[in-house]
């Protein structure tokens, strides 16, 4: 009895304690000055503040970007996702008995998670990035043995993430970032249930250029972290600020926290239809989703292409992928998807401007049924730094 007393008493002043730093950091959060709609010069370029304020801090909060026609499409989709998930690790059927998303080997895959648990942190998992676990909570009563957290190779599940893949807009910051021959990296859907979601252990994305000439403070690309229903200090990304120009020793960062709470972190806060971008060198996680809210992240990234060309593969965003260099020739099949995207934007939003990817230039692509069967084990081709 006296150690479910000391384990109940450890919540509660776990619980005491994330509130007090939610709080804080929210504060820190909306005083950085790193929010707003994007906005472009007359010339097409992107606001030179906004790129000033995502090169000092190594994220920015794009407001708006998303319409509701938009989001109504990608909550449609996420739910049968959501439907078609397997129960456990390597299920092949979905909880109403039908061969579940993923199951025919095709291509993509999920990942489910222990409710509210950190399955990664502490451990070698992911070349070893995640250093230190984070705080555990109990998962509520009646909980199931799992929840789906991740869906990989998403653009080959949701036609509306395929066609947010080509948002003009998000490309033209891609362009203002990476250049213009820019890179595709992976995709992916985040899905953190509400008291059930696990948590993503502190770590930088980055593995393969910190000890090279290559490192800059964007080597490593970035993420794009599209919000259907927005994200809070509970249920959200936490970033450091300023993370992204050094590799940064996390394990420590945390003993002398004496705590999973980093003192410098700020969770990124969106509303519905905003697009967080973060540098994928930055230090960043997530706790467990004990709130009511459910947050659905529609992910994807890009690189600069001379970051990686020559570079040889992560083996985290695709199997096999550490015994590759990659070469132009991987590149160009890759970045394939991207003239399929287009074009399925093009259907849906006829009057809107698509973006103009110059690498693609002068190739004609199709959105149709056979397009779609073509995406299935795109991702086999991701290229992870």
């Amino acid at each position: 009895m006296s150690e479910a007393l000391d384990l109940q008493s450890s919540y509660g002043e776990q619980e005491t304690a994330m509130r007090e730093y939610r709080e804080a950091g929210v504060a820190r959060a909306l005083a950085l000055g790193n929010r707003g709609p994007i906005r472009f010069n007359q010339d097409g370029t992107l606001a030179e503040d906004i790129l000033a304020a995502y090169w000092q801090h190594g994220f920015y909060i794009f407001e708006n970007v998303v319409k509701e026609d938009e989001l109504s499409d990608i909550e449609r989709d996420v739910q049968e996702i959501i439907e078609r998930a397997p129960t456990e690790p390597g299920g092949t059927v979905d909880r109403h008995g039908r061969p579940a998303l993923a199951a025919d080997g095709k291509g993509g895959g999920v990942q489910l998670v222990k409710p509210l648990s950190d399955p990664i942190g502490g451990t070698d998992a992911n070349n070893g990035r995640h250093p230190a676990k984070m705080f555990e909570p109990v998962a509520p009563e009646g909980a199931p043995d799992y929840v789906l957290q991740v869906v990989g190779g998403s653009l080959q599940f949701s036609d509306a993430a395929l066609r947010l893949y080509a948002h003009p807009d998000l490309l033209r910051v891609t362009e203002a970032i990476n250049g213009a021959d820019f890179s595709p990296f992976n995709e992916v859907i985040w899905v953190k249930q509400p008291h059930l979601g696990g948590s993503v252990a502190w770590h930088q994305d980055g593995t393969t250029h910190w000890d090279t000439p290559k490192f800059h403070k964007g080597s490593h690309g970035f993420n794009f972290m599209a919000q259907l229903y927005g994200c809070n200090s509970q249920n959200g990304l936490w970033v450091v600020p300023g993370s992204h120009l050094a590799i940064a020793d996390i394990k420590k960062w945390c003993e002398d926290a004496g705590s999973d709470r980093l003192p410098e972190a700020v969770p990124m806060l969106c509303g519905p239809g905003d697009v967080g971008i973060t540098n994928r060198q930055a230090v960043h996680g997530s706790f467990p989703n004990t709130s009511d809210e459910i947050r659905v992240t529609i992910n994807f990234g890009f690189h600069r292409r001379d970051c990686v060309i020559g570079a040889r593969g992560n083996g985290i965003h695709a199997a096999g992928s550490e015994q590759i260099i990659y070469d132009e020739a991987r590149i160009e099949a890759r970045s394939q998807i991207l003239g399929t995207a287009i074009e399925a934007r093009k259907q849906r939003f006829p009057d809107e401007q698509p973006y103009d990817y110059a690498p693609l230039r002068g190739q004609t692509f199709s959105w149709d049924a056979e397009a779609r069967e073509s995406l299935r084990g795109y991702n086999a081709l991701d290229l992870g730094i």
